[in-house]
């Protein structure tokens, strides 16, 4: 009898929802943090609010034009790199009717040391125009006319109405505040706009803009994404997810799709 031929094989691939799968996995090992009693949220947030007294907005400026500038341009970057570069953009724009003059490759030198130094460019030029065809130079204090300008959303909103105008009409969810809300226990959601109502809900309005500072430097300065300093926490006793704290609150890891391999021929 003739030996029957073997059927060629195919080398598994991944599929497609194995992205799916591995956030998934990530998710189920821990990644959320339990949510505790708003007495004892509030509790963890008196005694931060206490280790910081000083907290506020590290981005320098002085004026509401600015700081919405400054915001705008510190996206993915530091708020180091954006101070280092704003004193001769500032010195040579100071107001939004000079900046509104410029064409962006003009101010692209005074970004250049900036992520998408060229888009920012673009971006703090098309605002400043904005600003002065919509409110004659001057920045408005409502999130509802903030949020109409070009490139602003409603984090930076949030930033120029608690910071330069104290009005807060939000909390401001960054990185930092999106991270240490969840491992806190004070929030559930990884959205930020959901989180941002669930911090609203918890802290009187009163707390708005000074809770966003409080976890930023908490964040920069303890809470880290990566080896988060938990021996060092003021709120180490009151913080569901102290001494675990490393996946919580954190981007799932990226997973790499591989490609089909070709099949191999019978024969």
């Amino acid at each position: 009898m003739a030996a029957k031929k073997k059927k060629a094989t195919r080398r598994s691939t991944r599929s497609p929802s194995r992205v799916a799968t591995a956030t998934k996995t990530w998710t189920s090992r821990g990644a959320k943090a339990k949510l505790v009693p708003k007495a004892k949220a509030l509790e963890a947030y008196a005694k931060l609010e206490a280790h910081y007294p000083d907290a506020h907005c590290e981005l320098d400026h002085k004026s509401p034009f600015e700081l919405l500038v400054a915001t705008v341009l510190s996206a993915q970057t530091t708020d180091v790199n954006v101070n280092k570069a704003t004193p001769k953009l500032f010195a040579k724009y100071p107001d939004a009717r000079a900046l509104a003059k410029a064409e962006p490759e003009e101010v692209e030198p005074l970004t250049s040391t900036l992520g998408f130094f060229r888009q920012k460019a673009k971006s703090i030029v098309m605002l400043a125009r904005s600003i002065v065809d919509q409110h004659g130079g001057e920045v408005p204090r409502t999130m509802a006319e903030l949020v109409k300008l070009r490139g602003v959303g409603r984090k930076t909103a949030n930033v120029v109405l608690g910071v330069a105008f104290d009005s807060p009409e939000g909390v401001v969810v960054d990185t930092h505040v999106q991270r240490l809300s969840q491992r806190l226990g004070w929030t559930k959601n990884t959205e930020p706009e959901k989180i941002e109502q669930d911090l609203m809900q918890l802290l009187p309005r009163s707390e708005w803009d000074r809770v966003s500072h409080v976890l930023i430097w908490h964040g920069r300065r303890c809470c880290f994404a990566i080896k988060p300093s938990c021996k060092d926490c003021p709120v180490n006793t009151l913080c569901p997810s102290a001494f675990k704290a490393d996946k919580v609150g954190r981007k799932p890891p990226r997973v790499k799709r591989r490609t089909a391999e070709p099949q191999r021929s019978q024969r």
